[in-house]
């Protein structure tokens, strides 16, 4: 994708759908110029607001669709702005369900203007099923209580903690997102069912005995709509080490009347799934997103979490990564 990015916010009202372009900003702040947000939006990533065409003028080479939404669909009355994008001289990016070029509108605006047009979850690739095999290499997945924790900054984080180290350590993105802050991945939850372990172990092949592939996961155990790409990357990834992701304020699933499960569970289920095809995995660590909680409330459910664990938890944007890292290394 052409850089620098302006970051499409569209019309939504909470943070949380607008995940990918927040985690544009968090780890590549360098490369984004600004947000457009149409009327009703109520997000604001405190980014300079510009138009397709003021962006294109400051130096914008790609529009990217910063946010989700269940079903991964573009809105009707989106469609405009991505045209407009287009005819200002933009190429556009998106990681929906829904493929872009398949927009007619879009689709003719591409062809008029001969922009490029991406479409970052559809995989450009095909992938063989999983064949369990040990592989050279050492391999560490993020895994969750639920969707939306902070598996992916989680994950980045201690890539960036290793390298910090001196140590060979590769962020293998596994949604569109990182795929987006990386520059390569596999969108995991487009990929056929059968061929999840597959693409994981596509995407964390044999490396140096001392390479860390750090994998981003996705979903959960214990999510009634996506426990399914968890199971197949948790396999696929064959971690040797496993990072369990939670929000301590958060008592359900996100936008489902299920509870979220004991940590103790989390780590329980997650190992022995792991163990299916690494009988040594293991949990080094408790990564917690605390970013709606208070400093008070952050260093009691800290304190909590590693009692009942025995295990270091930290948060990655406040705390860092190095307790988890001393665990993992030792």
């Amino acid at each position: 994708m052409r850089k620098p990015y302006l970051l499409f916010l569209g019309d939504v009202t909470e943070f949380s759908a607008a995940k990918t372009a927040a985690g544009l900003k968090q780890w590549r702040r360098d490369d984004v110029v600004g947000q457009h947000r149409l009327p009703g939006s109520g997000v604001d990533l405190e980014l300079t607001d510009m138009t397709p065409a003021q962006a294109a003028q400051a130096g914008a080479g790609t529009m990217i669709v910063g946010v989700v939404n269940i079903g991964g669909f573009v809105p009707e009355h989106w469609v405009g702005t991505i045209v407009d994008a287009l005819d200002s001289g933009l190429d556009v990016a998106a990681g929906m369900h829904q493929r872009l070029n398949d927009i007619p509108a879009i689709a003719a605006a591409r062809e008029r203007t001969g922009r490029a047009v991406h479409d970052l979850r559809q995989p450009t690739r095909g992938f063989a099923p999983g064949n369990g095999r040990k592989r050279t290499g050492k391999r560490l997945l993020t895994v969750g209580t639920d969707c939306s924790v902070g598996k992916k900054y989680t994950a980045l984080a201690l890539e960036a903690g290793l390298r910090a180290r001196g140590i060979d350590a590769d962020f293998c993105a596994t949604g569109q997102t990182g795929i987006m802050i990386s520059g390569r991945g596999v969108a995991i939850d487009a990929v056929v069912a059968d061929f999840i372990s597959g693409a994981a172990e596509w995407l964390s092949p044999d490396a140096d005995p001392d390479h860390w592939h750090v994998v981003e996961g996705q979903g959960s155990l214990f999510h009634p709509a996506y426990a399914g790409v968890t199971l197949g990357l948790i396999h696929g990834s064959q971690p040797d080490a496993l990072v369990v992701c939670h929000e301590p304020v958060r008592t359900h699933l996100l936008g489902f009347d299920y509870k979220v499960p004991d940590l103790r569970r989390c780590i329980d289920a997650n190992v022995t799934a792991a163990r299916l095809t690494n009988p040594d995995a293991r949990v080094v660590g408790i990564s917690v997103n605390t970013s709606r909680m208070d400093p008070a409330s952050v260093a009691a459910a800290v304190r909590e979490i590693e009692a009942q664990t025995g295990l270091p938890c930290c948060d990655p944007i406040r705390h860092g990564v190095d307790r988890i890292l001393d665990v993992l290394l030792n």
